[in-house]
């Protein structure tokens, strides 16, 4: 199996032990940017929970894990652990999202491999944190969006707590991870040290809140659900149309007027219950309200065009197949065409970050479990006799 065809991280070796969402999105980015991402993975039939993560030819594992090369191996047994040691000696980084203590029992924590090769960096994703009284905890993504306050902010007043449609937790504990391995990287390029980086989907599904964690933090506020409305900006939210629904967005006096002059009534712009930001979020009801109805009397595209020319933003709200087909995302690539061993095609979720010189590129698909394992066993210098040996006995 080829490497990806992207240079800017080529010179990197990472060690991917992850599995269902976090830590595949972390592994991602660097299998993205050309690094040599090892999947390494339980031989067919020795992990009880072989499996969990889907189909391996589904539509989640094949986005998450492309790009990657396959090495199964057993790390239960003597071999196994002696072959990943090995590997060890030559990679830049391990990423791992096992429970804090499995690593432990493994002989693979910090200090074990630091011991081995004192450049390595390990990237620990878990759920709750290496430490502190939930470490043992399963973590899982929409535990952290309810610990972590997603879902009481999320969903219409008094509805109760609701879910986020996506893994808010899973997804950015893995991009934040991938930006520590980033900096520890940076660093050893100063001191010539590894070091054990550590991210959990609580810690990020707080960062995540961000703004509204912070006017807890700073102002002592608690912030509930508000539907599709900002919480204290407003008119900013969902309208209906005359065939839909839009998103509206006005973020000052400049665009409030040219906001009531675009839909047809000038005369709110100064009219006594909404001449002010405040004076808006206090009568929000009742602007709704209003707004509801003007909205009704024409199409979504007739308002998003009247919006556009009036530099008032907003937009429309689609469904996934509407997504792709919308002129920007097709132009932005962010679906990207891949071909599998037998010529077919895919489309794959496009990386969000441009580079002007070294870009991102999707080149393979998850190949199969252990495609690539007399390649990369051969790179540590076993010869084929012990590579047979190895699959009689299971390690691989």
């Amino acid at each position: 199996m080829t490497r990806s065809k992207a240079s800017a991280l080529s010179n990197l070796r990472i060690l991917d032990l992850t599995r269902v969402r976090a830590g595949p999105t972390c592994c991602r980015i660097f299998a993205d940017f050309g690094a040599d991402v090892i999947k390494i993975e339980a031989p067919p039939g020795v992990d009880p929970n072989e499996g969990m993560s889907g189909a391996r030819n589904g539509s989640d594992m094949l986005n998450l894990h492309r790009n990657k090369r396959s090495l199964t191996l057993n790390l239960k047994t003597p071999e196994g652990l002696a072959i990943f040691k090995q590997l060890v000696a030559t990679a830049d980084v391990v990423v791992e999202n096992y429970r804090p203590d499995v690593k432990h029992r493994l002989g693979i924590a910090y200090d074990d491999l630091k011991a081995i090769n004192p450049r390595i960096i390990l990237a620990s994703i878990s759920g709750f944190g290496e430490t502190g009284p939930y470490r043992t905890r399963a973590g899982f993504d929409q535990i952290a969006q309810g610990m972590g306050g997603l879902m009481w902010v999320t969903g219409l007043p008094g509805q109760g707590p609701v879910r986020a449609g996506i893994a808010v937790a899973d997804s950015s504990a893995g991009l934040f991870a991938a930006i520590g391995i980033l900096v520890a990287l940076q660093e050893r390029a100063r001191s010539g040290e590894g070091q054990w980086v550590r991210s959990s989907l609580l810690q990020a599904q707080i960062a995540m809140m961000d703004f509204q964690a912070a006017r807890y933090l700073v102002d002592g506020i608690v912030p509930q659900q508000a539907g599709n409305d900002h919480p204290y900006s407003t008119p900013m939210g969902v309208v209906r149309t005359a065939d839909g629904f839009i998103n509206i967005a006005v973020g000052g006096q400049g665009q409030w007027k040219a906001f009531c002059t675009a839909i047809g009534h000038a005369e709110m712009q100064d009219h006594p219950d909404y001449a002010t930001q405040e004076l808006r979020l206090k009568n929000r009801p009742a602007l709704n309200a209003r707004l509801a109805e003007i909205f009704a009397t024409r199409s979504s595209a007739e308002w998003l065009d009247a919006l556009e020319q009036a530099g008032v933003p907003a937009g429309p709200i689609y469904k996934m197949d509407e997504v792709f087909a919308d002129p920007q995302v097709e132009h932005l690539g962010m679906a990207v065409p891949v071909s599998d061993e037998e010529g077919g095609r895919v489309r794959l979720v496009g990386q969000p970050v441009e580079l002007s010189r070294t870009p991102a590129a999707i080149d393979h698909l998850l190949p199969e479990p252990g495609a690539d394992n007399e390649d990369i066993l051969r790179e540590i210098g076993l010869d084929d006799a012990k590579i047979a040996m190895l699959r009689r006995e299971r390690v691989i």
